[in-house]
């Protein structure tokens, strides 16, 4: 099929589910700690940061190595989502998986440690018939979409708009630390130490996919830095008289698919009601879903070198396959009943080590065709 995809409920014909092979480890420099702040922090919900004495002597400088059994599970777990996905008749592609003789990526500003693409949402944003690589946050993740060319290339060869967002330098200058600074979050340690580089150019366009919620013809887009705000801009310019953008501010540090999702028309998944503060004036008029907290014993208990990425309220990090239909982490039962008694058929899926790896179903699937179109519905 051709892409289309507008929204983030009508029925899922195509996706892109992403791949966690060869994932080795996390690497702990600026734009890690940055992207990641708000949950290296330390109370009874979160674990404390990992040292350096948990390192390998091998280890590059900062690089925290994760338990292969781990690994190994969430690859389980996503060939399961796979599955689940094909039984509901959805037509699933999978990028290319790292390969074990790629540790690094490097540009002439710096190096770091590779990722594999997991967390395929991030990267890339699905706009109607285009594919928007967007500008990314995190160094180890340069050239994560790289691993999704051979979709993205049939999909264009098909008649689908490609574009890249300008790409940054990603100097230690490039990054707006206000918000980890500020009282909206702030991690344990401090996280900013900006070395001088001959590349410093001063702030830069940085965004996630994850950052916009998707509406038909509107697109909602949280800005919380000066990084995010220059690739908002970028994107209005760039959408004009096709989408309209709005910019909602500190809803979350970056992406917002934890924190709001909109599962069918006129109705929000939300982690709070205060979200609704944030969100433009027709959406505050949508009906709302809001879970039960989430509980201690729906995760899996770690050992004090396992380093946390997400909030307890990853499992909002739902994925709709049609606008009654909802994957939804099976260790979730609380979730599944309030969704069920809002008319929702839930499909229980296994995920286990999301706040190791940082993301949900949302998260590890790109939607690439979808029934929707451009309706007006924030009129």
């Amino acid at each position: 099929m051709k892409l289309s995809s507008f929204d983030e409920w009508s029925p899922l014909r195509e996706v892109i589910v992403g791949s966690a092979r060869n994932y080795i480890s996390h690497e702990r420099e600026l734009s890690f700690d940055l992207f990641f702040h708000d949950n290296l922090v330390r109370t009874e919900w979160y674990y404390p940061r990992l040292s350096a004495s948990g390192a390998s002597a091998q280890a590059r400088p900062g690089q925290q190595p994760i338990k292969q059994r781990y690994v190994e599970e969430l690859c389980e777990d996503i060939e399961g989502l796979v599955a689940t996905l094909e039984s509901l008749s959805v037509k699933v592609h999978r990028p290319m998986d790292l390969d074990a003789a790629t540790p690094n990526v490097q540009t002439p500003a710096w190096s770091a440690s590779v990722v594999p693409p997991l967390n395929v949402r991030d990267n890339t944003l699905i706009l109607g018939d285009e594919i928007i690589e967007t500008s990314p946050m995190v160094r180890s993740r340069y050239f994560e979409t790289q691993f999704l060319k051979p979709v993205f290339a049939d999909y264009f060869r098909k008649g689908a708009r490609w574009t890249v967002m300008p790409r940054p330098l990603m100097t230690d200058a490039s990054f707006d630390p206000s918000y980890a600074d500020s009282n909206a979050g702030g991690p344990t340690e401090p996280v900013t130490d900006p070395q001088a580089h001959p590349y410093d150019v001063g702030y830069e366009m940085m965004f996630d996919g994850a950052q916009c919620l998707r509406l038909g013809r509107d697109i909602v887009a949280n800005i919380s830095t000066a990084n995010h705000a220059l690739a908002v801009d970028w994107l209005e310019r760039h959408v004009e008289g096709r989408f309209r953008i709005h910019r909602v501010h500190r809803l979350s540090d970056s992406h917002i698919d934890s924190m709001v999702l909109a599962l069918r028309p006129g109705l929000l998944l939300v982690r709070s009601k205060e979200v609704l503060d944030f969100l433009p004036e027709p959406l505050r008029k949508w009906d709302i879903v809001v879970p039960p907290p989430p509980r201690e014993n729906n995760f899996p208990r770690y050992e004090d070198d396992d380093l946390i990425l997400t909030s307890p309220y990853i499992d909002l990090n739902v994925l709709s396959v049609s606008p009654d239909t909802v994957l939804v982490n099976e260790a979730c039962p609380d979730l599944a009943r309030v969704l069920e008694r809002h008319g929702f058929t839930v499909v229980p899926v296994r995920h286990r080590h999301r706040r190791l790896f940082g993301g949900g179903f949302h998260c590890f699937t790109l939607d690439t065709v979808r029934d929707g179109g451009p309706e007006d519905y924030l009129g």
